[in-house]
């Protein structure tokens, strides 16, 4: 999984870091969620808001596209442009991943889903 972005670097022990962080997701909501459900919670933690505010089914898949361009600002591959009137983050597309595969792109955004716990 090669990228022209230079800060971006397979993660060594990264399925240690997995587990440790699925355990984590576990201990705080009793299961872990599948992909699509910690970019929810990613999104909602983008946004600010919670799991009890009601969303339509497009504000979903619009709080889960702040997920990914979040995680994947962490590698370079988007950049934080700002927040519009209601607080929602928008991004700017830098460059498009490289990983082309489906377990490339898991792989990808796992370790950033990684990362993304490790620093809140």
């Amino acid at each position: 999984m090669q990228t022209q972005n230079t800060e971006y670097q397979s993660m060594p022990d990264f399925d240690q870091k997995w587990f440790d962080t699925s355990q984590m997701l576990k201990e705080r909501f009793g299961k872990v969620p599948d992909m699509e459900g910690i970019l929810f919670l990613i999104g909602l933690n983008e946004v600010g808001a919670t799991q009890h505010d009601k969303f339509s089914k497009e504000q979903k898949q619009d709080l889960m596209h702040v997920a990914v361009c979040t995680l994947l600002s962490q590698v370079g591959y988007f950049e934080f442009a700002g927040r519009d009137e209601e607080g929602w983050p928008h991004f700017d597309a830098i460059e498009r991943p490289d990983a082309v595969g489906i377990k490339e792109q898991e792989r990808l955004l796992k370790e950033c889903v990684i990362r993304y716990f490790a620093e809140i």
